[in-house]
C-alpha cells in the first residue's frame, strides 16, 4: 500500500514548510536562492535532500550526524542542463542515451541529458514493504527527439524510519517502438576519509581493477599525476586506503569488475578509522560495469561509487567496445541501489560478507 501526494513547482517558496508527517517521517519543501525546488525527507537516522526537478538528484545526505556528500564548490544548486556548472550533488542519475566523457566522434553531453533533467512530475510517497514504513520521492521525465528518442525515466527513493540505509530505483522505459540505445550510471559522490580504506566484491590486481589512462581534454593536471597512473596501474591496491599524501589532482578513474554474493548483490564500503561506514550495494546483473572516482584537492574532495552499464569514455568508444546495451521497443528496464552509512557494528558484518563472497570466487 502507498499513499502519493502530488506535487507542483508552486508550491516550492523561500520559506521552508512541512508538507507531510507519518511517525517519524517527515517530508518539507523549500526554494534555493538560486531559484531550485527542494525536498527534505528526515526519519531519526538522518536527512536527503532532493531536487524534484532537477534530475530528481539527491543533493545532500547526512545519516548518523555525518554528512555524507562529496565536498564540492558549489554551496547550493543551480537552475542548468550543464554538468559542470552545478556539480556536487551526493547522487546523480546519468544517461540514458549516453554517458561518460564524449569522444571527439560524440555530440551528447557530459554524462547524458538525465543528471539535470527538468522532471515534468514530481511526487511524495508514503508505503511500507519488506524493509519497513518509508517515505519518497518518486517522478517523470520523458525525453523525445524526433526520430530518435522517445523513452520516460522514472526515478524513486525510498527513506526507512530507523535506518540509515536508503533504497534507489530508476525505471528507463522505451516509449518507440524501435530499439533505442541504453547507457546509464549511478553517480554516488561521498566525502572520502583520511586514513579511510575500501572494501569491495572485487579481486584486488590490475585485471579486475584498471586504472584509466587518457585524460578527459577539459581537464588539467598536477605536477607528478601521470607518474601517479602508472604506479596505480601496476598497483591498485594502493588506493583502496587515503593516505594524506596521495593527491588526487584533477582525479583518478578505475574500471572495477564486480562479483555478487549468493543474493545477487555487490557491495562497497569506505570504512572509516572509527569502523562507521559509508555504504553501496547494486546488482551486477542490471549494472555490469563499476567506476570508481576519485577527486582530492583544495577545492574538491568526492569518493564516487559509479555502478554503470559501460565505462566513461563516451558513446562511440563504449559502442566500439561492445559495452552498448539497447532497450528493445516498448520495453523498461530497472535499476536498484542501496545506499547510506553503518555502524562500525554494521560495517564489520558488512564486510564480512564482502570477504566471504571473495573466498567463495576463489575457491
Amino acid at each position: 500500500m502507498q499513499t502519493t501526494f502530488h506535487l507542483s513547482p508552486e508550491q516550492f517558496t523561500p520559506h521552508e514548510t512541512l508538507l507531510a508527517e507519518h511517525g517519524e517521517l517527515s517530508a518539507s519543501i523549500f526554494r534555493y536562492r538560486s531559484g531550485v525546488c527542494a525536498l527534505r525527507l528526515k526519519n531519526v537516522l538522518g536527512e536527503l535532500v532532493l531536487l524534484p526537478y532537477q534530475g530528481q538528484q539527491i543533493w545532500d545526505a547526512t545519516m548518523r550526524g555525518r554528512r555524507l556528500t562529496m565536498k564540492s564548490m558549489f554551496d547550493q544548486p543551480h537552475p542548468t542542463r550543464d554538468f559542470l556548472s552545478t556539480y556536487g550533488a551526493f547522487l546523480l542519475h546519468c544517461g540514458a542515451t549516453a554517458m561518460g566523457s564524449p569522444g571527439a566522434d560524440d555530440t551528447h553531453p557530459l554524462h547524458g541529458e538525465l543528471h539535470n533533467a527538468p522532471y515534468q512530475s514530481a511526487a511524495l510517497v508514503f508505503g511500507a514493504d519488506e524493509k519497513g514504513n518509508f517515505i519518497g520521492l518518486t517522478g517523470s521525465y520523458r525525453h523525445t527527439v524526433a526520430f530518435n528518442y522517445n523513452y520516460t525515466a522514472t526515478p524513486l527513493v525510498k527513506l526507512y524510519a530507523a535506518s540509515s540505509i536508503f533504497a534507489v530505483s530508476m525505471t528507463i522505459h522505451n516509449q518507440k517502438a524501435s530499439p533505442m540505445p541504453l547507457m546509464f550510471l549511478e553517480h554516488v559522490n561521498f566525502c572520502p576519509v583520511d586514513r579511510g580504506r575500501l572494501a569491495q566484491t572485487v579481486v584486488c590486481d590490475p585485471i579486475n581493477m584498471r586504472v584509466r589512462a587518457n585524460i578527459p581534454a577539459f581537464m588539467e593536471v598536477a605536477t607528478g599525476y601521470r607518474e601517479f597512473v602508472k604506479i596505480l596501474q601496476e598497483h591498485p591496491e594502493k588506493h583502496l586506503v587515503f593516505s594524506p599524501g596521495l593527491v588526487y589532482d584533477p582525479e583518478m578513474v578505475l574500471y572495477l569488475n564486480y562479483l555478487a554474493d549468493e543474493n545477487g548483490w555487490a557491495r562497497t564500503l569506505q570504512i572509516h578509522p572509527n569502523g562507521s561506514a559509508d555504504l553501496v550495494r547494486h546488482r551486477p546483473e542490471q549494472l555490469k560495469h563499476g567506476v570508481r572516482w576519485i577527486c582530492r584537492t583544495a577545492d574538491q574532495d568526492a569518493l564516487g561509487i559509479e555502478p554503470c552499464t559501460a565505462e566513461v569514455e563516451g558513446f562511440s568508444a563504449e559502442k566500439a567496445k561492445g559495452n552498448l546495451r539497447f532497450l528493445s521497443g516498448g520495453a523498461a528496464f530497472t535499476f536498484e541501489l542501496e545506499v547510506g552509512a553503518l555502524t562500525p557494528d554494521e560495517a564489520r558484518i558488512e564486510e564480512m560478507h564482502i570477504v566471504q563472497t571473495l573466498e567463495e570466487v576463489a575457491a
